[in-house]
């Protein structure tokens, strides 16, 4: 495997990729809201492992923020409140400019395909990830939420309406216990992509809670993880290969 940083615009981003076989499609990993750190460098070489050109981004860069530490418990509760106010900080015109930095970089490294793009967030990024389907049509194909929030909103670039200008397939993951994405907003999200005649899947984990796929988290679920992943693997080589 090669794996480097990359400063594209002043956005500190991890790739990585296989050494042979290549180029290799490319997958944009939008971080959670915890931001960059080991695990989801982890999580980014297990999905290159398989075939792909990796990017995870830092998205808090416009605020000089790379790595938050530990966030979990009540020591971590500054950190936390920190973590929020980065959080509100982004939205969605934000990091679909960053998407066309990561992409145009990308598409000039001789490492990456220059063909359809997969997209894949997780928590707050799981609307960035459909987001970037609407704004890339031509180059985004698959599009995946992980107990994303904010997929259904009044706003007029809300996700569920966003999916329907874009060509991807889409996979939505929606954990049963999630205070972030409560259970009663997954039948109206779903009842909209299927109004719009969106290429959808939207599977309900059940006995599981927000943040399942994270193996450093408390709500770590082994099989329901390994299922993601499953999924994942199957949506990306089915319209990226």
């Amino acid at each position: 495997m090669i794996e480097r940083h990359a400063d594209i615009g002043g956005m500190n981003t991890f790739i990585v990729h296989p050494e042979r076989c290549g180029p290799h499609p490319v997958v944009l990993f939008y971080m959670d809201a915890p931001g960059i750190r080991e695990e989801l460098r982890d999580m980014a070489r297990r999905l290159a492992s398989v075939g792909y050109y990796v990017m995870l981004p830092n998205l808090y860069h416009r605020s000089g923020v790379e790595e938050l530490g530990q966030f979990i418990g009540e020591a971590a509760a500054e950190t936390r409140k920190k973590m929020f106010a980065l959080m509100g900080s982004l939205n969605i015109p934000l990091v679909m400019e960053d998407t066309d930095g990561l992409v145009a970089f990308a598409d000039a490294d001789a490492a990456a395909s220059k063909g359809a793009i997969g997209t894949l967030g997780y928590c707050m990024s799981g609307q960035y990830a459909i987001s970037a389907a609407a704004h890339l049509p031509s180059r985004v194909r698959a599009a995946a939420s992980i107990y994303g929030v904010r997929l259904k909103t009044d706003a007029p670039d809300s996700p569920d309406l966003a999916a329907r200008k874009g060509h991807a397939e889409l996979y939505v993951a929606w954990a049963e216990t999630d205070h972030y994405a409560p259970l009663e907003e997954l039948a109206p999200f779903e009842a909209s992509l299927r109004e719009g005649g969106v290429a959808a899947e939207v599977e309900l984990y059940k006995g599981v809670e927000h943040g399942f796929a994270f193996p450093q988290r408390p709500a770590y679920n082994r099989a329901a993880a390994e299922r993601h992943w499953e999924r994942l693997f199957v949506l990306y080589e089915r319209n990226l290969k």
